[in-house]
């Protein structure tokens, strides 16, 4: 099944130097072509716009993939229309053939991703994050202050306990980064569930079809009728204490759930 969102998110991270929180942003294509400029070194990152919001916008972004895939004769297509819809499922499956293929070809050494990009980053949205301004070194003074007493300067300490709007804002942003940690794990669990879900259906076509050939008086297929038992006890199998929702808790109305 490749990486899970959250190991290739850290990686993305990791080798670019990003601040990525979703799969859905390798769909401005960004990413993916630095991911090919680490293995190669010669994609032309001033091309690469990490600063776009719009879908027209992305796809300057992936031409300069495309001409790199072609000129490295990489023969893999990429289904540009359905990446730049940013759909968690399509970015997902693509970029963990991206990592695959990394892991075969990345020369290793030294890479800086900061200097390559010409500082770019990237926000949540895809937008370009602005630089933090830097800051100021601190003052020690240089004057020696005598053991058991307190220098007296003439000016009293500040208080350094944030201002209740400080704290409100950095209470909305923990909380509107949790909810979207909690959106793309719903996404990715709902991904897998109708995997799950694609393999039951299949499963239980291959069960009635030889449940209907043994009626009529034909041979079965042993080998097939056991894989397929053991696939069943793997699907419905489930954990001590583990109870399955009622539909009234969300769950679809399907003819089985597993």
């Amino acid at each position: 099944m490749g990486e899970s969102r959250q190991e290739l998110i850290a990686w993305m991270n990791d080798l670019l130097q990003l601040n990525l929180t979703k799969v859905e942003q390798c769909g401005t294509g960004a990413p993916l072509c630095q991911i090919f400029d680490s293995i190669y070194g010669d994609v032309p990152m001033t091309k690469v716009k990490f600063n776009v919001n719009a879908e027209y916008q992305f796809i300057g972004n992936f031409k300069v993939l495309q001409s790199v895939f072609l000129h490295h004769k990489i023969e893999k297509t990429i289904p540009v229309e359905r990446l730049t819809k940013c759909k968690f499922q399509d970015n997902l499956e693509f970029l963990q053939w991206v990592k695959r293929f990394w892991d075969q070809f990345y020369p290793g050494g030294d890479y800086d991703p900061v200097a390559r990009r010409k500082g770019q980053g990237m926000t949540s949205s895809g937008a370009t994050a602005p630089a933090a301004p830097p800051r100021a070194p601190s003052v020690v003074s240089s004057r020696k202050v005598s053991s058991g007493a307190p220098a007296a300067t003439g000016i009293a300490p500040r208080n350094r306990t944030p201002s209740t709007g400080v704290q409100v804002a950095q209470l909305q942003a923990e909380s509107a980064a949790l909810r979207e940690q909690a959106e793309g794990l719903e996404r990715e669990r709902d991904f897998y569930f109708n995997k799950l879900r694609e393999i039951e259906i299949l499963v239980q076509a291959v069960a009635d079809e030889d449940a209907a050939l043994a009626e009529s008086g034909q041979p079965a297929n042993a080998e097939k009728d056991l894989l397929i038992k053991q696939i069943q006890d793997i699907l419905y199998t489930t954990e001590e204490g583990f109870e399955i929702p009622d539909q009234a808790d969300g769950v679809p109305d399907d003819e089985e759930t597993f």
